[in-house]
């Protein structure tokens, strides 16, 4: 089988733009493959196949012009030069990518989408039309036909013909006229131009967002270039002078942030205390932030429980969960607000959301500001509709006599007498199903996989989103069609249908994939480690022979042996990012158990492969990350692919062959031209077989899990005695 087939198509990376308003696409699904069917294209998730209410449609129309240079009439589309592109200027259209959580790939679009779309409206454009975005200076540009902007966001110098402009007002810049955007001058982090028409790009996964990261959408995946065309729409509706001074966001550098308790809050993860100091501290902006999150300084946590158990080592481990944009994301100690490019799936501990109307403002925190949290209740959040008073954004400060007081729990069920399900609060606009214990456990995999596929089947109005995690399911919804009291009804109701998970028969491909062991990237990356964020970390200067002792195996051997000899199940795409697996051995004398880094990597080589708690991943992109490196595979995303370019699926099963770390860099530039072969072996997984095989071989199962127990509570002594962990 080739990857072609693995990924159904290798075309060019950029699909065509969406011209009507209907047409034949194909309902993609990274569990059942794909149906050509005609629908509108903004009514299914084209990725998860949930049917959702379409929003307004968001047509791109390439412009066309009268022009008498040759003396007679000709027709020609208008556009904008780029003559200098700023520091980081970039495509975003909002929503931005939307249905493809589940399969690791972030929404992007405009990190402050309340500017971005109050200045499209005053042009007359589609809310969503495509844009600038430009983090601490702006650009220069240049219009081939006389064009109306509209320059929003953060403070910064605005020049038309190198006169000044004024900011939030609909301006014409001549044809050939150069429009100027200075550097941001504060507060605020970045401004948004906005043109007449909007710009007009081809679409890849449904939207021209840039994700630079993962190398797509905008006009080459990248940050603006000088020379750079942009082609634009035609102009649209009326428009007006601007955009008024009581709608214009207020900017600071003092903020506040309207937050919702949950998902993972106390006294479950953190004492009262951890909550008490999240909500009453004035964290600061970090230097290292971006458009994945925001770092922040405050702080360390006292945690109520002293580790993750097969999680990992470090309490703010948890087992693989979705993640909400807005999220406070505790990787380690270290406090991180989730951005629009963030990750969709990981391990770690969320104590509290900030609420979609609020998601703006973290588009203007700068390095150097305070944020302070302010706990609402849910029921009470401004609409991210709103775009005027409503939305609340004139006012410096939240107001609020207090949260929902019930630590991010929205209700709890007993599935059977052995299994339970707890109901978590994400934001406003998202509920977290979780399954059973903390324990990883393939069962609870196996009644995520059933909500997941009655959920899809139903195609309830309202979800716009479905992404399964280890023993949980996100779902996100537009809470005005479908509110969250009223999911939580329907979600009980769907459980008292769901199947037994002993019934559970799923297809599972074994897919066959090379790996380097011990990759000389791999080894940079710990190199850079050690010198840009701490040498002394438990796991330096080998996370290999780390594995080994937290394993209580006899050598690095010994590893090898383990992970060569493993057959391991993919419980989830996107961890991290474009369609990465996070899969665990399906024998538990094959699970090495790990910690994550604490802090986290600020970068890591496109498809490393490492191990944190009990899971193996492989990194969809370079970034940063946590897992303990044990390798460096292929490719898994297929950006020749117009459809689904995900190589893998819930439930195949990966198992590794060696080769070397010259051989792989040829496979990776054969794979990048299309033309590399994967051998995947049809199949399917069944869980009452797999419960046998855990009774049959329960004796040497617990024999191992007794050495691996004793080798973990010594590492993590080792550890308290350095100080490592709270006592």
């Amino acid at each position: 089988m080739t990857v072609a087939e693995l990924s159904t198509s290798s075309e060019g990376v950029a699909g065509e733009s969406r011209y009507t308003a209907a047409q034949s696409v194909r309902v993609e699904s990274a569990e059942t493959g794909s149906v050509p069917t005609t629908v509108h294209p903004a009514e299914v998730d084209c990725a998860s196949g949930v049917v959702t209410a379409a929003p307004a449609s968001v047509e791109c129309i390439p412009a066309e012009r009268d022009s008498a240079a040759t003396g007679e009439a000709s027709r020609h589309a208008g556009y904008v030069e780029v003559v200098r592109p700023g520091m980081l200027t970039t495509v975003q259209d909002w929503p931005g990518r939307v249905g493809y959580w589940h399969v690791g790939v972030p929404p992007s679009g405009p990190m402050d989408d309340l500017s971005f779309r109050l200045g499209n409206r005053s042009l007359g454009n589609d809310e969503g039309a495509a844009g600038l975005e430009c983090t601490l200076g702006g650009p220069a540009l240049t219009f081939s036909e006389s064009t109306r902007v509209c320059v929003t966001g953060a403070p910064a110098r605005v020049s038309v013909e190198g006169k000044p402009v004024r900011m939030w007002r609909t301006v014409l810049v001549p044809a050939g006229g150069v429009l100027e955007v200075g550097a941001v001058t504060g507060p605020g982090m970045r401004t948004y131009i906005l043109v007449e028409g909007g710009i007009c790009l081809p679409e890849y996964l449904g939207s021209t967002a840039t994700f630079t990261l993962g190398k797509f959408g905008g006009g080459a995946g990248a940050v603006l270039r000088a020379g750079e065309r942009l082609p634009l729409g035609a102009p649209g509706g009326n428009g007006v002078s601007g955009v008024p001074m009581e709608d214009q966001p207020v900017l600071t550098h003092r903020w506040e942030l309207a937050v919702t308790e949950g998902p993972h809050g106390a006294p479950e993860f953190f004492t009262r205390a951890d909550i008490d100091t999240v909500l009453g501290t004035d964290y600061t902006v970090h230097f290292n932030s971006d458009r994945t999150g925001v770092r922040l300084v405050g702080p360390k946590p006292e945690w109520a429980r002293s580790d993750g158990g097969e999680a990992g080592l470090h309490p703010s481990n948890i087992h693989d969960t979705p993640y909400s944009v807005g999220a406070l994301d505790f990787t380690g100690d270290t406090p991180i607000l989730l951005g629009p490019d963030g990750p969709s799936l990981g391990g770690f501990v969320c104590p509290v959301t900030v609420v979609a109307a609020e998601r703006w403002k973290l588009g203007q925190l700068a390095p150097g500001d305070t944020v302070r949290f302010v706990p609402i209740r849910a029921d009470r959040a401004a609409s991210p509709r709103e775009l005027g008073q409503a939305r609340r954004a004139a006012w410096p400060s939240v107001l609020s006599t207090g949260g929902d007081g019930d630590d991010g729990v929205l209700r709890r069920a007993d599935v059977d007498d052995e299994i339970g399900v707890t109901y978590r609060r994400q934001g406003d606009d998202g509920v977290l199903v979780e399954y059973g214990a903390m324990t990883l456990d393939l069962g609870l995999r196996a009644r995520v996989h059933a909500l997941h596929r009655r959920l899809l089947t139903e195609a309830v109005p309202g979800v716009t989103e479905l992404t399964p995690g280890v023993r949980s399911l996100q779902i996100r919804v537009d809470r005005h069609i479908l509110p969250v009291p009223r999911l939580l009804d329907l979600l009980a109701e769907a459980e008292a249908v769901l199947p037994a998970a002993a019934d559970l028969v799923v297809p599972s491909r074994t897919v066959h994939l090379p790996l380097s062991w011990d990759d000389p990237s791999t080894r940079e990356a710990i190199t850079r480690y050690m010198h840009g964020v701490r040498a002394d970390a438990p796991w330096c200067p080998w996370n290999i022979e780390f594995i080994r002792r937290m394993n209580g195996l006899g050598s690095v051997d010994d590893v090898y042996d383990t992970v060569f000899g493993a057959e391991y199940l993919v419980l989830g795409l996107g961890d991290v990012y474009l369609g990465a697996p996070v899969a665990t051995p399906i024998d538990p004398r094959h699970r090495l158990v790990t910690t994550k880094y604490n802090p986290a990597r600020t970068w890591t080589p496109e498809n490393a492969v490492g191990i944190g708690g009990a899971y193996l991943c492989v990194y969809g992109m370079e970034g940063p990350g946590g897992y303990q490196f044990v390798g460096r595979t292929t490719q898994v995303w297929n950006h020749r692919a117009t459809e689904s370019p995900w190589l893998l699926r819930y439930f195949d099963r990966i198992r590794w062959y060696p080769v070397e770390a010259d051989e792989l860099l040829d496979m990776r530039a054969d794979f990048a031209a299309g033309a590399v072969e994967v051998r995947a072996e049809d199949g399917e997984f069944r869980l009452a077989d797999y419960r046998r095989f855990l009774d049959e071989n329960h004796s040497a199962i617990e024999e191992f899990r007794t050495v691996q127990a004793r080798a973990f509570a010594a590492e993590r002594e080792s550890w308290r005695m350095a100080g490592e962990l709270s006592d």
